[in-house]
């Protein structure tokens, strides 16, 4: 039996009202659940993309690529395997300024986890982490016990270490 793996779906689409209903629809009918969800403008002028990440086997990743194709503004979906993509995801934390005094920790976890503060108040400052989900969690890990007090990571963003000519194959579906 094939094992579920993490797999990242690019999907090219047209921006209209209820698209992004209508795929997350595709997924909740399989019983599979979205781990992160990114859109953003493409490279391409008037075409935007969606990045899905999914937790699925690859027979259930090829049908719900040809499930997603089939929708109207869909001009194309294509399906990675985590070992195929770039990624990266962006973190924000929010934490006590009393933090940022206290024997210096969260300033050392700061600088080792390559973070960067990104907004100081008289209350509070932001941190924001760029990386791997799995960096992104650990510092959460490490600074909640120093009163973490908001948390937000976004969804994956992510390009293909193959070179795939994106471009040009979806503006020929466009014209």
């Amino acid at each position: 039996m094939e094992k579920p793996q993490s797999f990242t779906f690019s999907v090219y689409t047209e921006n209209n009202l209820g698209l992004l209903n209508r795929i997350s629809q595709i997924f909740l009918k399989r019983h599979i659940n979205v781990e992160s969800i990114n859109a953003s403008e493409s490279e391409i002028e008037n075409v935007h993309r969606l990045t899905i990440v999914v937790e699925i086997t690859e027979a259930q990743a090829i049908k719900v690529a040809k499930q997603i194709d089939k929708q109207i503004e869909v001009i194309k979906a294509f399906y990675h395997r985590e070992d195929e993509t770039i990624y990266r995801e962006t973190a924000l934390y929010k934490m006590p300024i009393n933090c940022l005094y206290d024997g210096g920790r969260v300033q050392e976890l700061i600088s080792d986890t390559y973070a960067s503060i990104v907004n100081v108040s008289k209350d509070y400052f932001v941190i924001e982490k760029t990386g791997k989900k799995a960096e992104t969690t650990r510092l959460y890990n490490e600074l909640r016990p120093f009163g973490l007090m908001q948390f937000l990571r976004s969804g994956r963003i992510s390009v293909t270490k193959e070179v795939m000519d994106i471009s040009s194959e979806l503006t020929k579906l466009v014209s």
